[in-house]
């Protein structure tokens, strides 16, 4: 049963283009669909979390960080009386805008569009979905509800002030209403991306031994946790071990989000998803005391992870792969695959090639950003 304050997909302010809904699937599972189904979404799973891709076939990627996500979104959401459906696709969603190489790209590919109105990987995805797929005969995008659509746009509260170029050119076409917090379900998704990343970022560092299970014992969301599981399990095996512990540290921020946010929810009364989004304050949030906790462990994570003298060393290579196939394009545009080609032809503005080779490069996989420099290397 929905609460009083979940969006339902009966009340959905519907798409930009008119559509005869299907009379077997939610508008919002329409949307998840269409999403997984998208090719911006299969290249996620060759899109750097925080290792390189090819680095290793135990690692995250941007496509298994995603459904990681999804999954902790559904959890949330079913939990908080919320839609699951809509949840699920926001959380499928929000990395779509990722360029190769993680943060590491998106810094790079930044700097190179400083010049033409920079690039944000949020409002890309948002860019994707509505503009830069091009699979089905009525329209361009994914003609997505205008719910998954607000959702995207601003999972992470209200966007106001200057705007990413890509958020205004979206908001140009459909109002997204980007001064509001969006619905409890795209707050849901925001706080799944963090209880995700926190804990898969714990397993694969411990796995690439950048940090070892005595370092994060020092922390004091991880040191209970493996507290309790040396007095039930005395002696377990290693891996084991590990695995018991960062179980239960990822328990411990599913439960608190759940327990604080009902709280939230209660005391905030309200009634519609329009009383949510007509609100001052994110519903759906950690509480304080965890919050201090898991600024300890990004800072750890940070130091010990993100900028790790190995992680460092790629990271430079990497934005130098990025920024050399930004310049290389962007004088050399007619060389970008032949379905760009119309798109070059119609402008002959050197801001509309720029972001046309943003798009470009945004969409690429590590693997063949790679490849691609090492080829053109070779020619050059």
């Amino acid at each position: 049963m929905y609460a009083p304050y979940a969006t339902l997909p009966d009340r959905s302010r519907g798409r930009q283009i008119d559509e005869e809904e299907s009379s077997f699937r939610s508008p919002f599972q329409r949307d998840r669909d269409r999403i997984i189904h998208a090719s911006a979404f299969r290249r996620l799973k060759h899109k750097t979390q925080v290792f390189v891709e090819h680095e290793g076939d135990n690692y995250r990627t941007r496509l298994t960080h995603s459904i990681e996500v999804a999954q902790v979104g559904r959890t949330l959401a079913g939990a908080l009386g919320l839609n699951q459906e809509l949840t699920e696709a926001v959380a499928l969603a929000h990395d779509l805008g990722h360029t190769p190489f993680g943060h590491t790209g998106e810094d790079a590919l930044h700097e190179m569009m400083a010049p033409y109105g920079g690039f944000d990987h949020n409002a890309q995805a948002l860019r994707i979905v509505m503009m830069l797929e091009k699979h089905y005969a009525e329209f361009d995008g994914l003609n997505l509800t205008w719910e998954t659509l607000e959702a995207i746009a601003k999972h992470n509260g209200p966007v106001v002030g200057d705007l990413p170029w890509a958020l205004r050119a979206c908001n140009a076409k459909i109002d997204l209403e980007l001064h509001t917090y969006a619905s409890a379900e795209a707050q849901v998704a925001a706080i799944s991306d963090d209880v995700a990343y926190n804990n898969h970022d714990l397993h694969d560092g411990l796995r690439a031994g950048l940090f070892d299970d005595d370092d994060i014992c020092s922390l004091s969301l991880i040191a209970p946790a493996y507290a309790a599981v040396d007095a039930k399990y005395p002696g377990l095996d290693a891996n084991r071990r590990r695995h018991e512990a960062l179980r239960r540290v990822f328990g411990v921020m599913v439960s608190d989000v759940i327990d604080t946010s009902r709280a939230r929810l209660a005391a905030a009364g309200a009634q519609s998803v329009e009383e949510i989004r007509a609100l001052d304050h994110s519903v759906v949030t950690f509480s304080d005391d965890l919050w201090v906790q898991l600024k300890e462990l990004r800072a750890f994570l940070f130091t010990r992870m993100y900028r790790a003298p190995s992680v460092m060393v790629v990271r430079e290579r990497v934005a130098h792969v990025v920024k050399a196939l930004f310049a290389y394009y962007l004088d050399n545009t007619m060389g970008m695959p032949d379905r760009w080609h119309a798109e070059i032809r119609a402008t002959n503005s050197e801001l509309e090639r720029a972001r046309i080779v943003s798009d470009y490069i945004a969409g690429m996989t590590d693997r063949f950003a790679l490849q691609l420099y090492d080829r053109l290397a070779l020619e050059g």
